[in-house]
């Protein structure tokens, strides 16, 4: 009995405590999107979060370790507890919360939900789990499992005390939302099962340094960092110019120190130039960018920090971030790093979660289950996988999960029954009945719009290329529109128009730009301070001219000059 991306809404809507689950592309995320529109509808406080930062990027949310405060450590004492709640932030983030979404959750280890829960029944003052807080769990344990650490085995969440005593209701979903092709759905679903057959292996191995369409875009995965290191390390040397380099710093208590290094993905030496692919690896929602965020180094500027635009078209200047150990309220250990990573390739790790059209994978070095599987379901379809390498490790996965999966999809079909059973009437009673206290006094449950929250059925449809963003200003450019108003079409900052500008003189020189020209003496005298200081840096000629001309218009007349 298969249950609908609907059916999983209407019970996530009546307050369960939910395990959301289904093969990768079956709409997991999808569905979660849906509900915290609902709730962002009804002004209820929702915590998005996921087990890693690249999960949270998903949902424009935190990692849950951040979002409850406890960070990297493995366990809480009373000591700890009390100081965190001292933490006024943490306090009103955790008073405004009804309800919390913790994706990727076969990466949380099991000791670290239940920190999660003993965390939330402190600050709600609740001893029911989670402090009384809607909790959805949200995943598929034939992905990626937690990462062991010192050799030790890791445990899943649903191994955790309160995962036993929540009430969980399981939502399986079986609809496919990634994959079109019968063929590589086959493929995917009997790896699942752990009974690829003759046929399927035929079929991948047929991928082995397979073409990929011409023009199409593929990301590498590997399994090791190394692999990933010496693919970045080499396509850094083919670019141009003279490389950046930043050298993470430290102070506090060491062994803290060196364990803030190994969790941070910063690399301790980021070697940079312009042109490098790169990847922001700290949140910062005031600069727009999050754990994940995907860019290319555009430049440097007077300081030598990094600007880079992001693939939504932002330019952000990356400037060294702080990672910190705090102990009641006083900072143990703390690292500083210029926040990114070069990103030509990446591991199968930071990839789960990505919808890919077309991926070159390198599945020789399989070492844990489900690797393989989770780096094959980022792809859309067959015809957009390229293997360079796999190994006998590669398409299995976790036997012991079999067991536990074949529960999930019983209890899954019991929810679907007792939904049916109680039909749309009682239905929307125990929706009201959870949703209505948390109403704020000017909302009423019956004026809740319920209609933009229905689920379509798959629709499989080729994604069309969406227009580069210096090509939409290129048609602004010559109806010889103000930078200003270009910059209001396209919905960007002037500053990005001119970035723009800049790409469209690469690929035309006599591209006509002669309208955005500054007056005569404005010009003048700025274009003769970039001569007479023989650079294209910003600052210098800033303070030559004694600041008497605006940054934008500096960089206006850069144009001509260059």
């Amino acid at each position: 009995m298969t249950m609908t991306q609907n059916e999983a809404l209407q019970i996530l809507k009546m307050g369960h405590n939910v395990f959301l689950t289904g093969a990768a592309g079956s709409g997991k995320t999808f569905v979660l999107n849906k509900y915290v529109r609902y709730l962002k509808n009804c002004n209820i406080g929702v915590g998005i979060t996921a087990s890693t930062g690249i999960a949270a990027t998903h949902m424009n949310g935190r990692t849950i370790h951040s979002w409850c405060g406890m960070g990297i450590k493995d366990r809480l004492d009373k000591h700890d507890i009390r100081a965190l709640m001292e933490n006024s932030k943490l306090a009103r983030r955790l008073e405004n919360t009804a309800v919390l979404i913790i994706d990727e959750i076969s990466m949380l280890h099991s000791y670290q939900l239940d920190l999660v829960d003993k965390i939330c029944q402190a600050f709600k003052g609740n001893e029911a789990p989670f402090g009384g807080i809607q909790v959805v769990l949200c995943g598929d344990f034939f992905q990626l499992p937690p990462v062991a650490k010192n050799g030790q085995k890791a445990h899943f969440a649903t191994e955790s005390v309160v995962w036993q005593n929540m009430g969980i209701k399981i939502c399986y979903l079986e609809e496919q939302h990634r994959q079109s092709e019968d063929g590589f759905l086959e493929i995917l679903n009997n790896i699942r099962k752990n009974s690829a057959n003759e046929k399927n292996i035929r079929s991948l191995m047929a991928r082995m340094n397979a073409p990929l369409a011409p023009g199409a875009i593929s990301t590498k995965l590997y399994t090791h960092n190394i692999d990933v290191d010496a693919i970045n390390n080499s396509e850094l040397k083919k670019l141009k110019g003279e490389p950046e380099k930043y050298e993470m710093e430290s102070s506090g208590k060491p062994f803290l120190a060196e364990a803030l290094k190994k969790s941070c993905l910063a690399p301790e030496e980021l070697t940079l130039k312009k042109g490098a692919a790169v990847m922001f690896v700290k949140n910062n929602f005031e600069k727009k960018y999050v754990n994940g965020t995907l860019g290319t180094v555009l430049d440097f500027d007077d300081e030598g920090f990094p600007i880079v635009e992001t693939h939504s078209g932002e330019r952000i200047l990356a400037e060294p971030e702080i990672w910190a150990v705090e102990e009641n309220g006083k900072i143990e250990a703390q690292i500083f790093q210029v926040p990114l990573r070069l990103a030509w390739a990446i591991t199968v790790h930071k990839s789960q979660g990505m919808s890919l059209d077309a991926a070159q994978i390198d599945l020789s070095k399989c070492f844990e289950y489900g690797m393989g599987y989770v780096a094959l379901s980022r792809v859309r379809s067959l015809s957009g996988v390229r293997l360079l390498g796999v190994n006998t490790a590669a398409l299995l996965v976790n036997p012991e999960i079999m067991e536990v999966d074949e529960k999930f999809k019983e209890a899954s079909d019991l929810a679907v029954s007792e939904l049916a059973k109680m039909g749309a009437k009682e239905i929307k009673k125990n929706q009201r009945a959870f949703i209505e206290p948390l109403l704020p006094p000017e909302m009423d449950f019956d004026d809740i719009d319920d209609v933009v929250f229905e689920i379509a059925a798959p629709v499989f449809k080729k994604k069309e290329p969406r227009e580069p963003n210096h090509l939409k200003t290129k048609k602004f450019i010559l109806q010889k529109l103000p930078l200003a108003e270009i910059a209001k079409e396209c919905g960007f900052k002037e500053d990005t128009i001119i970035h723009h500008i800049e790409r469209l003189l690469k690929e035309n020189k006599d591209f006509d730009i002669e309208y955005l020209k500054p007056p005569q003496n404005h010009f003048k005298k700025i274009s003769a301070a970039f001569a007479a200081l023989d650079s294209d840096r910003l600052k210098p000629v800033y303070e030559f001219l004694k600041e008497e001309y605006s940054y934008l218009e500096l960089k206006i007349v850069r144009l001509f000059c260059k």
